[in-house]
């Protein structure tokens, strides 16, 4: 979740900017490494600013909000406190020993970034960790953990606990546990909804994206964010465009992975979701040149022109439209297929020819690292020219894609949004989870499991994603990252069905049988079973061994 200004403290007053401090021995070190390991993978553009540039700045500092999240009752959350580190019962977020952390779910107290204040609350009553954790595990087990069998089962292990902490019974993902990041973005949500439908979880991915129907603008339009209980929105920031193009993305993906009788119920629940989305991408490339109107996109920053982050979800969001369409055998079929092909080719005669720049009028070869004046670098958006999101990459997308990496490299080794960013040195973790579904999506497994070894390097003490990676390699901000658990759910998820053996069985719809207590309603389509289930589970190392005596029957 990018965030470009200081944001209002608790008593609406104007945080100040982040102070900085000098890391520049440990910058220099990594971003000569970075640069490296950017030629290595291929990286066609130059290599961001040199060693010597980087001894000579200092970098943001940024605190860590709190180590992450731990479940209460009743879909609530607790934040753990930053600095403390408790084990978790396994297979759960519930902690083993009930902890003064301040609840911070929907209705939750706490200050400006979730730090614990004087009143605190346990996260969950006495005896009852125990029953939440045996349905967590249930849960779990119910699915398809991503990872399971490689080194990745644990950071895959939490960062699907962390989503499912993150959602509430009634399907709002909030972005973060600090209260500035307790709304729900409908992009942060759709991916949510993915990754639950990609881990064999369809129930839980549906209410999501019913969620999302329950707050859409009676146009198809959305905000760019909501309050939790879905009453209204927390400020007056403008809607997105890219909306109701992740939205569509999402349903199309969910419909991937359900039989026929699931499929057709969840197409019925989300109607009012697909009919009015549909509609209103086709407005927004209902325009002389088939390219829609310039919008804020995922850098949450005003747009004074077209970027590619609105242009290649709402393309995404169309492709997706046109499969839906056929699957209800909607008659605008015809009419999304054409306005998805139309908006292909002037995505790539308009963004291809200048390398896939973040703005019409850019330049992919901006000053990297910097904020030039004039024309901007790249953007991690490029990604979003790629599958997962479109059915095949857009001409020149891929080469363009790599070619991003070393203008957008930080210190520590992980990504910016885009080449034009803030020189901070901060790395954001969403961007950088991004490339790594982008590489295992597009065949590169090295790549991807660089990338996902970086984010598991940077984890909090409790294996929580945090939003950024400071200079020095200090986890920072908000942690978990909602969007960035799902991206790392699924990367973790398309490198499972590459594996040999797997047969892309992710992705064949096919009969399963009735699981135990958190079995999902609605078939999916897992690629492991059980057995791999157990393995995940007990490969975490920062659980804590329960008594199994002391769990009731799940």
């Amino acid at each position: 979740m990018t965030r470009a200004t200081p944001r209002p403290a608790a008593d609406g007053t104007r945080a100040r900017p982040p102070a900085v401090r000098d890391v520049r021995p440990a910058a220099s070190a990594a971003v000569g490494a970075a640069t490296a390991l950017a030629l290595a993978l291929g990286a066609l553009a130059p290599p961001p600013p040199d060693a010597a540039d980087a001894a000579a700045r200092t970098w943001a500092s940024i605190p860590l909000y709190q180590e992450g999240v731990a479940a209460g009752p009743g879909g609530t959350f607790a934040v753990v406190p930053a600095g403390s580190s408790p084990a978790y019962l396994p297979g759960s977020r519930v902690l083993a020993v009930p902890s003064p952390a301040v609840v911070t779910g929907p209705g939750g107290a706490g200050t400006a970034h979730g730090a614990a204040p004087a009143s605190v609350a346990r996260t969950a009553p006495a005896g009852g960790s125990a029953a939440l954790a045996a349905r967590s595990r249930g849960w779990v087990a119910a699915g398809d953990p991503p990872g399971s069998g490689t080194r990745f089962a644990d950071l895959g292990l939490d960062a699907l606990l962390d989503l499912r902490t993150l959602a509430a019974d009634d399907g709002a993902v909030v972005a973060g546990p600090s209260p500035f990041w307790r709304y729900v973005w409908p992009r942060d949500a759709a991916f949510a909804a993915v990754a639950l439908a990609r881990t064999g979880h369809p129930d839980d991915a549906v209410r999501v994206l019913s969620f999302l129907q329950s707050v859409q603008g009676a146009d198809g339009t959305f905000e760019a964010r909501y309050l939790p209980d879905g009453s209204g929105v927390p400020d007056d920031r403008p809607g997105q465009s890219d909306g109701p193009g992740w939205a569509m993305w999402a349903v199309g993906a969910l419909l991937a992975h359900l039989h026929d009788d699931a499929r057709d119920a969840a197409l019925a629940r989300l109607s009012g979701l697909v009919t009015r989305s549909t509609d209103r991408l086709l407005a927004e490339v209902d325009t002389p040149d088939g390219l829609p109107r310039a919008s804020s996109d995922y850098w949450e920053l005003p747009a004074g022109e077209l970027t590619l982050g609105t242009a290649a979800p709402i393309l995404a969001g169309l492709e997706a439209s046109a499969r839906v369409a056929h699957v209800r055998a909607d008659p605008r079929e015809a009419d999304a297929a054409t306005g998805a092909a139309r908006l292909r080719t002037a995505v790539e005669e308009t963004f291809g020819p200048a390398g896939y720049p973040r703005t019409v009028g850019g330049s992919a070869t901006g000053t990297p690292s910097g904020r030039p004046s004039g024309t901007v670098a790249r953007d991690a958006a490029t990604a979003f020219l790629l599958p997962p999101f479109q059915p095949a990459a857009l001409t020149g997308a891929e080469r363009a894609w790599r070619s991003s990496v070393p203008a957008m490299l930080r210190p520590a080794g992980g990504l910016a949004p885009g080449g034009s960013w803030r020189a901070d040195g901060v790395s954001w973790t969403p961007q950088t989870a991004l490339y790594a579904l982008a590489a295992a999506s597009t065949g590169d497994q090295v790549q991807a499991e660089h990338w996902l070894d970086w984010l598991d390097a940077h984890r909090t003490a409790t294996g929580a994603l945090p939003e950024k990676v400071l200079a020095d390699g200090s986890p920072a901000a908000v942690a978990p990252l909602a969007w960035t658990s799902a991206l790392v759910v699924l990367a973790l998820a398309e490198l499972d069905a590459r594996r040999p053996g797997q047969e892309m069985s992710s992705m064949r719809i096919t009969d399963t049988a009735a699981r135990s207590e958190g079995t999902s309603s609605v078939s999916s389509i897992p690629s492991t079973r059980a057995a791999s289930s157990a393995a995940a589970l007990s490969s975490s190392v920062r659980y804590q061994t329960a008594d199994a005596s002391s769990d009731p029957p799940s």
